[in-house]
């Protein structure tokens, strides 16, 4: 059983090391193919589309076993599918011609992560009945961000040294092939292969199994403990404009700050998450889950109007020069909207019914994903509207500013959050 764990917490740290090869597609394709930075958001989003139909990939893991196993399999097609994808861009050459494959390659890459993301988080949930509340999940988030924090760090680097964004391509595809042998080499050994899930299931046809299954996952979301702090968390993220590729383009074409910069500034946002974490492990647990949330959502606002800061060149007023503010505050707002998740994912665990681990978690992130990509678009079409898209930064303080209001809009529906539920004592009082 610890050796899935070990297979489960390394698929955790891959993921998070995604920013790596992440960091140079954005150049690749903003450098190479030469897209705007409208079009750098437009493919950023809907490459991430392949993560919506996560509550499939659920629902698969959960109803259907390959050989006498139902998670280890499906991180291996995963990690596959990954292998394939950022494989095939490592040695594709760079013509405008090729950016079709390059959709298709990130698409299947992306295809691959939900997959292994949806067998991961479903086997932590299974692990965590057996342990106090939250801790797996916390190490989770804590291996998440620092994959994501070795990935920024020596991302920026390498890019930097190299100006080759190829070579990132090739050294992600040799770990994704590392993890693809550790999942095949590893016996799946789960709390659920020790109960009557199994039998249960193969008594049925496959169409049976998944009807059942996802009838179950229904039933599941429709409880109210479960859809109003669901529906709270994901309208959270979709009502706010999201200006990445735009702020991507300013620090790099504009502010003209190199690669190393913006990698380091994302390793400052991984260090943060994992204090973060370790500060609501130890302490913050014990706070009402909707007072908690009020007040991280009202830093998040705050984080995001900080931006104005950089982009009003405020900081070098106060002499501050733009490669040391990016590195210690332009991934806050990216800090707590991670953070964010992390006691949603705890209140799910407690309440998720056996058998569901798998779909409800899949729903639950590809929830989130549907969020960011609606993020994404209302983004874009801010960007159209107060002339972002014709190249200039002249309306972007007005963009950051609308931002900051939109992401004070989900208080008005906080009651939406149970109240009185800590993660301590997983107390839900009903609406």
């Amino acid at each position: 059983m610890r050796r899935v764990w070990w297979v489960c917490g390394a698929g955790y740290w891959v993921q998070g090391f995604r920013c790596f090869p992440w960091l140079a597609l954005n150049f690749h394709l903003t450098r190479g193919l030469g897209l705007s930075p409208v079009a750098l958001q437009l493919v950023q989003n809907a490459g991430s589309l392949p993560l919506v139909a996560k509550p499939l990939f659920g629902v698969l893991s959960d109803a259907v076993y390959i050989g006498r196993e139902h998670r280890l399999p499906y991180i291996s097609i995963g990690a596959l599918l990954q292998l394939t994808a950022w494989g095939t861009l490592a040695i594709m050459p760079v013509t405008g011609d090729t950016f079709p494959t390059h959709m298709i390659c990130i698409l299947i890459g992306n295809l691959g992560a939900s997959v292994t993301e949806v067998v991961s988080d479903a086997v932590v949930t299974e692990f965590s009945r057996t342990q106090r509340t939250g801790v797996l999940q916390s190490y989770a988030f804590i291996g998440l961000a620092a994959g994501a924090l070795l990935g920024n760090l020596s991302g920026g680097y390498v890019l930097l040294r190299t100006q080759e964004p190829k070579i990132m391509f090739t050294a992600f595809s040799v770990l994704l092939g590392l993890q693809l042998a550790l999942s095949i080499g590893t016996k799946e050994t789960l709390p659920s292969s020790h109960g009557n899930s199994r039998s249960l299931l193969v008594k049925s046809s496959l169409p049976a199994n998944l009807r059942k299954q996802f009838s179950n996952l229904m039933t599941a979301v429709r409880e109210e403990r479960i859809f109003y702090p669901l529906a709270w968390i994901m309208t959270s993220f979709a009502v706010v404009p999201v200006l990445s590729g735009t702020m991507f383009c300013f620090q790099t074409q504009h502010l003209k700050l190199d690669s190393s910069i913006i990698g380091l500034s994302k390793v400052m946002g991984q260090v943060m998450v994992v204090s973060l974490t370790v500060l609501y492990n130890r302490h913050l647990k014990r706070i009402p889950l909707r007072r908690l949330v009020c007040g991280v959502q009202i830093m998040y606002a705050f984080a995001v109007l900080s931006e104005l800061i950089l982009v009003k060149q405020v900081n070098l007023m106060l002499g501050i020069p733009n490669e040391v503010y990016v590195l210690c505050f332009s991934a806050l707002a990216e800090a707590i909207a991670q953070f964010k998740v992390l006691p949603f994912s705890i209140l799910l665990s407690s309440l998720c019914p056996p058998g569901c681990e798998g779909s409800l978690f899949a729903f639950f992130t590809s929830g989130l994903v549907f969020s960011a990509i609606l993020s994404g678009v209302f983004g874009v079409g801010l960007s159209a509207l107060i002339g972002l898209s014709s190249g200039g930064y002249s309306s972007l303080p007005l963009g950051i500013l609308l931002q900051s209001l939109a992401a004070l809009l989900p208080l008005a529906w906080l009651s939406f959050v149970p109240e009185n539920w800590t993660a301590d004592g997983k107390i839900v009082k009903q609406r």
